[in-house]
């Protein structure tokens, strides 16, 4: 699911199976970030570092241990860089040679409306309204919780590039469907805040892909070097 909205060279491995994850595959520096999580999250962190060390190995990079960095974002090898994402029975990892991309970023999320409360903090009033003609062409589709998902995959993809924080409101995302009426589109996020420097330009926006399927939204960006 989440290959399809990555372009060619990416590799992104996902499964279903999270509650089946073997967290004694996991090196010991990894089982030592999680000895004290509940069962819960040392399956999700086992899950999805075996689609990462999967990818790698597509990649022909030996699997090696992938510990958590700055803000909890992962430390890839050298020469790639990727995202990961897991969200209730779903994991998914997606990397990529640095030569080939400059960053990029995945989530996942369940298909259902963000809990109350929740999209006022997280949605400019542009976005709000942009939701409501997706909601009018895609009846069904939980926008609010795609928007999220969209936040979540730019933060990922600025975050290696910039090693600064970027707030809910400090990018303006506009989710559109496809013309054809399936369960996809793309996605445009205008940063409001000075963009990264990639290859001696300045990026103030991502491009990238969304879709709704099997009771999940996915959402992913990538930054190209030129």
């Amino acid at each position: 699911m989440i290959e399809e909205l990555l372009p060619t060279g990416v590799v992104a491995v996902e499964t279903h199976d999270l509650d089946g994850a073997d967290e004694s595959l996991l090196y010991p520096q990894e089982a030592a970030v999680v000895a004290q999580a509940v069962p819960k999250r040392r399956r999700e962190f086992a899950a999805v570092r075996a689609c990462a060390r999967r990818a790698m190995e597509k990649l022909g990079v030996e699997p090696q241990p992938l510990l958590p960095g700055e803000r909890g974002a992962p430390r890839w090898p050298a020469g790639l860089t990727g995202s990961m994402t897991h969200c209730d029975g779903y994991a998914a990892a997606a990397l990529v040679a640095v030569a080939d991309l400059a960053s990029l970023g995945i989530d996942a999320e369940p298909h259902a409306p963000l809990p109350d409360g929740v999209l006022p903090t997280v949605a400019l009033p542009t976005e709000r309204r942009r939701l409501a003609e997706l909601a009018a062409a895609r009846p069904g589709l939980c926008g609010d919780r795609l928007l999220f998902s969209a936040k979540e995959s730019v933060y990922k993809a600025w975050f290696p590039l910039t090693g600064l924080w970027l707030d809910f409101t400090e990018a303006d995302i506009d989710l559109r469907p496809d013309p054809d009426g399936g369960p996809h589109g793309t996605l445009h996020a205008e940063l409001l805040v000075p963009g990264p420097s990639v290859g001696g330009r300045v990026v103030q926006h991502f491009e990238g892909r969304w879709t709704a399927r099997h009771g999940l939204l996915a959402t992913a960006v990538t930054v190209p070097h030129a």
